[in-house]
């Protein structure tokens, strides 16, 4: 349950990531237009006469800072989008669009609700905004019950695109989001009765989206103001805790940075009331991000609010000093004849972090030789948000917390109204501290650091794979190793990035690529596949009934950084051919097994069968029954050793070893169950005639390509064929066909 928990937090932070990734961008146009703009920086530069009002170059960055500002402005419904995108599993387009539909939805039902029960007027939300300049003044946290009976938080009502509703912030865009994902990936390959099967499908999806969320606006209608009553009492008690409190905060995003969960803890101090609310420019904003971006583009502002900026500037000294400082020790330390090559892959890294506050290549390098150095480094990061509180440092930051946020945001803006020539001192002290505590932790425990490995080692810096990959095996193993199966098939479909789609039936993967083209045969083959049949994009590798095995293990490579890689398998020149089994009139033909008719019906040779991979005989030998009957018999004593999750189809192995399976209709893995009735489970004992399935066949001739039932024998040896006892109309149990050698 934990593991289930971690990973789907993991994969909530990695979709914050899109709509993370566009703030450097906006910030940079708000950065730009909004200093550059501020007459009071130009007069201070004797810039007014170049960039002041009525200037093209003033023009230029008006328009930079309205840029900006509308991203910042809605984020919400970017992050809507953004987090369904990331969510969902396939038809990522779908998800976005349903996104959209949800966010604008569930406003639309609480605006509904706004003006049916008399919450808003114009006047409530001037009183609303006044009590909320108060209290942000005040304490940043505080409630205040407005109008009409209903007990909403100061600042609760807003205007989301253009729609009166509850000021819900990014929170309403997640939620939205993850419910969105929810429902995208259940219902995206839903099917429908002809009658309705256009709106199946991807159709569906906006269509249960809208439909969900009437119900979630109504409830969020009601219980919103008592849950931003709660984020606001903990917000509180975050800023009531003072520098501890931002002690904490720093060490926690830190730690969390090998999980890949610091995006989940930050995000709500940045973008939501946890992170304090206050009024700029006679408009409430929530979240410490949005206030330093508020008044950054205010022109009143005479210092930038440190009890927002308190969860952004501790970044500064510990990226652009600290981890450089930390990157020379490992040098230092590093073997003389490996220094030089350690010397470009360090100064790479600590120029990384200094320029964009991408620190990775740093941090996981020693995370990965001594995680208790990295334990060290996150206790540093805690100090070092505390330190810039203290010193009422008031720079803020897009996501890097590099030299480029600090130019922009500290020294363009002035040390008054920043501190931040406090980043440059306590930076100082950070990379001489840095510098001689990991040189002498690395030389006392004679850690692995670059440039220390033995000499047969290759001199590298670790990544999150690298570290992922060391958590899970413990060991740096070659991945090609740990499954080339899976890899083999992967390269036959044209690579990972070519499948677009992988699922399986009882005998087969049904694969959808992007590009035919890339579709290798002859490697699929050498992987074991018993027959591959393409029709475009649409591929069916054919590996019998073990292929469910196949599938998960796929479905687990696919899942690790190793099948990202392109991975080269040797081809042989020439397959040998398929080799038909034919006919033989050997009277000395020694019968080996008989089987009986699973089921009433017309028996008829395999070759019949309505199906390329079972009339070509890639799954298997046997027979194929157009049934009249409707219940499935066992056609001998066996054991039942696979019932296929959809119940479509059988595995039986005889007492003698032979694998026998029984597929019921054609392409009937898409009903997922419906239409049959199976009465028993792997491992039981069966005996010849006993009842297996009962089957909905009137069911089955309405949504399948064909109710036929084809019987084959997956394991025949070289020297075995199968011999049909009786064709055309036969009864369940009578003698059907046998195995001779």
């Amino acid at each position: 349950m934990k593991d289930k928990i971690f990973g789907v937090l993991q994969r909530v932070g990695r979709s914050f990531m899109l709509p993370i990734a566009l703030l450097p961008v906006a910030g940079l146009l708000l950065g730009i237009g909004g200093s550059f703009t501020n007459e009071t920086m130009l007069e201070s530069y004797n810039l007014i006469g170049v960039m002041g009002p009525g200037t093209i170059v003033n023009d230029i960055l008006s328009i930079m800072l309205a840029a900006g500002n509308i991203i910042f402005a809605n984020l919400p419904i970017i992050f809507a989008m953004g987090v369904a995108i990331g969510m969902a599993k396939q038809e990522k387009a779908v998800a976005a669009l349903a996104g959209v539909i949800g966010f604008f939805v569930m406003h639309a039902v609480i605006a509904a609700l706004i003006k049916i029960t008399g919450t808003y007027t114009p006047e409530t939300l001037l009183i609303a905004n006044n009590l909320g300049q108060i209290a942000a003044e005040s304490s940043g946290s505080a409630f205040v019950p407005i109008i009409a009976n209903k007990m909403l938080p100061s600042g609760s009502i807003s205007d989301i695109v253009g729609i009166t509703s509850l000021q819900m912030g990014v929170f309403g865009g997640i939620l939205v989001g993850l419910v969105t994902s929810a429902l995208h990936n259940r219902f995206y390959k839903v099917e429908f009765p002809p009658v309705v099967s256009f709106f199946g499908g991807t159709r569906f999806v906006p269509i249960i989206t809208a439909i969900a969320f009437l119900f979630i606006g109504g409830i969020m209608f009601f219980f919103w103001p008592f849950i931003q009553n709660g984020i606001y009492a903990i917000g509180g008690l975050v800023i009531a805790s003072g520098y501890f409190g931002t002690f904490i905060y720093g060490f926690i995003e830190r730690a969390l940075i090998p999980f890949g969960l610091h995006h989940v803890f930050y995000l709500p101090f940045w973008q939501t009331g946890l992170g304090g609310s206050m009024v700029v420019d006679g408009v409430l904003v929530e979240g410490a991000q949005n206030i330093f971006f508020a008044q950054l583009a205010s022109p009143d502002v005479t210092h930038f609010s440190v009890e927002a900026t308190r969860f952004m500037s501790g970044k500064f000294p510990f990226m652009i000093f600290g981890l450089p400082g930390a990157a020379l020790a490992m040098y230092k330390c590093a073997k003389t004849n490996k220094q030089k090559a350690v010397g470009g892959l360090l100064i790479s890294a600590a120029l990384t972090a200094m320029i964009t506050g991408i620190t990775e290549p740093i941090e996981f390098t020693f995370l990965f030789v001594a995680p208790f150095l990295y334990v060290i480094h996150s206790v540093f990061a805690g100090l070092s948000y505390m330190f810039m509180h203290i010193l009422n440092v008031g720079v803020g930051m897009t996501f890097s917390g590099g030299i480029i946020d600090l130019a922009l945001f500290g020294i363009l803006q002035g040390n008054a109204k920043t501190n931040w020539l406090y980043i440059v001192l306590v930076g100082v002290g950070y990379f001489i501290l840095y510098y001689f505590l990991f040189k002498i932790l690395i030389n006392k425990f004679n850690l692995k650091t670059p440039g220390r490995e033995e000499e047969d080692e290759e001199t590298k810096l670790y990544t999150r794979a690298d570290y992922e990959k060391g958590k899970n095996k413990g060991n740096d193993q070659n991945v090609e190793s740990s499954d080339p199966g899976s890899a083999m098939i992967v390269n036959g479909l044209g690579g990972k990035s070519n499948i677009s789609d992988l699922d399986s039936c009882a005998t087969r993967l049904r694969v959808t690529v992007l590009d035919g083209k890339k579709v290798d045969e002859r490697i699929l083959k050498l992987s074991g596949a018993l027959g591959v049949i393409q029709q475009g994009n649409g591929i069916q590798v054919i590996y019998g009934p073990k292929v469910t095995v196949i599938k998960s293990k796929l479905d687990e490579y696919l899942e690790r950084s190793e099948s990202d890689q392109e991975t080269m398998i040797p081809v042989v020149e020439k397959l040998p051919a398929k080799e038909e089994l034919t006919e033989t009139k050997d009277n000395k033909a020694k019968t080996l097994e008989i089987f009986a008719a699973p089921v009433d019906g017309d028996l008829q040779s395999i070759t019949e069968a309505p199906d390329e991979a079972f009339s070509n005989k890639m799954v298997g030998d046997g027979i194929v029954i157009f049934p009249t009957g409707d219940t499935i018999n066992a056609p001998c004593d066996a054991e039942v050793t696979m019932v296929f999750p959809t119940n479509h189809a059988i595995g039986l192995t005889s007492l003698n070893g032979t694998e026998i399976l029984i597929h019921v209709g054609i392409d009937t893995v898409k009903l997922d169950g419906k239409g049959f009735e199976v009465l028993v489970k792997t491992g039981d004992q069966v005996k010849k005639g006993d009842l297996l399935m009962k089957v909905d066949m009137n069911y089955l001739a309405d949504h399948a390509p064909s109710t036929a039932i084809p019987i084959v024998v997956t394991n025949l040896t070289e020297d075995q064929k199968i011999k049909v006892i009786k064709s055309g109309a036969i009864k369940s149990s009578e003698d059907a066909f046998a195995i001779e050698s």
